[in-house]
């Protein structure tokens, strides 16, 4: 008989797996917080068009939300740490070739290189700690996890612009290969494997290779104007569909969305994320190309979203566990448009106290207030035994939103190939962009307004509520659906 894992917190083997993982899941998390803040400079130094700019962001999108259910499945059945080194390795070779890369069509190759290493580590991070604790321990573990990953998305900004501002942005990658260097052995030797032995089920990778082909059609089509790339992407898409109906063990299985509030709450999802793809894209953008700032003052700059997020979203989880989500999934979206308006002040000659920091205070709010209740009510809307699965669709459609966001905006607001390099001409379209953001953000509010209710299905267990404080800006964080834990010797 497979023995269980009872791992105390308080031990020496316990603080091992809680510095393993965290080291490990922060270099997923400091790649979405930084690369933004170098892109005026990957831009400058690579000789880019706009276009490029969006791939480089995209590109790791693209690969990370189609092949994240993939991966999480693949620890599952050959054992979580086994696939979550495969994976800080694979995305610390990623880095080294985005680091390297001579050219921006090369650099947009290796990040989604680098992407595919994500969706092999992001879910495996979570999953060892949830295999690995006490179940006495197990809620503390993932608090602890989740709050020190918060610590590192708050130094991401700062670390990014003084990395670009000081030894050059391809130090934004480079830096991934030394934390890999550390993560690997320490893995390999602190942290016990697990699988879960009822997993026999046979892989969908044909739906992985469709969805993913299906979105970076889109995508394509979005930054290209490439209309037949377009209805292609859709064509791609319905057979996507129309496979993961038929077969007896899909990635996605359809049956899910049976429940109309898993089906509203990741419609709220995909507009909510929407916007902030699109937002954190461009705002970097504006900070550096129209006010003037440096690297590490944009990055500087929008550390008061996730300072707030940090320090608030456990209470606001809290609060929508008893007052329910509905009122938190409504004003949270409110109050995210309203800082995006407000960011139609930042511009030529802008102030950072008067202008910028009231625009992000108020968007953080909006943040804290709905984050947190939406990946409660995503695990509430289903049966306990479908957590995981639900949690992992949850996070591939808010970072599907974000891609898509980032491939259609420029579009929509009218920037050039040459935008990013004119304050004039960058400033405009910005002012064009915030308010289709806001208007996506008001629109998901309505839907939460008329179609979310409080979950029925499954309340929100203790471990979730601890969960709750992981900061990210690109994705709800994602839930470990195992149920039974077993270990290897």
């Amino acid at each position: 008989m497979i023995p269980r894992m009872d791992i105390k917190l308080s031990s020496a083997k316990g603080r091992w797996v809680i510095f393993t993982t965290v080291l490990g899941s922060s270099m997923a998390l400091l790649d979405s917080t930084i690369v933004n803040v170098a892109l005026p400079h990957i831009g400058d130094d690579l000789h880019t068009k706009l276009s490029d700019l969006q791939w480089t962001v995209n590109a790791y999108t693209l690969t990370l939300a189609a092949l994240i259910l993939l991966g999480g499945s693949l620890g599952d059945r050959y054992g979580r740490r086994r696939i979550f080194v495969l994976g800080v390795v694979w995305f610390a070779l990623g880095s080294l070739l985005c680091g390297v890369a001579p050219s921006a069509s090369l650099l947009v190759v290796a990040r989604a290189f680098q992407g595919v290493g994500g969706a092999l580590l992001v879910p495996g991070s979570l999953a060892i700690i949830q295999s690995s604790f006490h179940p006495d321990d197990r809620a503390r573990a993932v608090g602890v996890w989740s709050g020190l990953g918060g610590v590192g998305a708050a130094v991401g900004p700062f670390l990014g612009g003084w990395l670009v501002d000081g030894p050059g942005w391809r130090w934004v990658f480079l830096i991934n290969v030394p934390l890999a260097a550390l993560c690997v052995p320490v893995a390999l030797r602190h942290v016990p494997e697990s699988r879960d032995p009822a997993h026999h089920g046979s892989f969908d990778a044909t739906g992985a290779a469709l969805g993913a082909f299906s979105l970076g059609l889109v995508t394509y089509a979005l930054i290209s104007k490439a209309l037949w790339a377009g209805g292609l992407g859709v064509l791609v898409g319905i057979a996507f569909v129309v496979l993961e109906k038929r077969r007896a063990d899909p990635m996605l299985p359809l049956s899910i969305f049976r429940s109309r509030l898993f089906t509203s709450v990741n419609v709220v999802t995909l507009c909510v994320y929407a916007a902030f793809g699109g937002f954190f894209f461009l705002a970097s953008l504006q900070l550096q190309v129209v006010v003037g700032y440096s690297a590490l003052g944009a990055g500087a700059a929008l550390l008061p979203t996730t300072v707030l997020m940090l320090l608030l979203s456990a209470r606001s989880g809290a609060l929508a566990e008893r007052i329910g989500p509905r009122i938190p999934l409504t004003v949270g979206p409110l109050l995210c448009a309203s800082g995006m308006l407000l960011m139609l002040r930042v511009g030529r000659g802008s102030s950072y106290l008067p202008d910028v920091l009231p625009a992000l205070v108020v968007q953080g709010m909006g943040m804290v207030a709905l984050v947190a209740p939406l990946t409660a009510t995503v695990l509430g809307s289903v049966d306990n035994s479908r957590a995981g699965l639900a949690s992992g669709i949850n996070n591939a459609a808010a970072r599907a939103a974000g891609l898509l966001a980032v491939a259609a905006l420029p579009l929509l607001a009218g920037m050039g190939p040459d935008a990013f390099r004119s304050a004039t001409q960058f400033g405009a379209a910005f002012d064009r962009a915030m308010p289709m953001c806001a208007g996506v953000l008001v629109l998901g509010s309505l839907i939460a307004f008329f179609s979310v209710r409080k979950p029925v299905g499954r309340p929100v267990a203790p471990l979730q509520a601890e969960s709750k404080i992981n900061c990210t800006l690109s994705a709800p964080p994602l839930e470990s659906g195992v149920t039974e834990r077993t270990t290897d010797p």
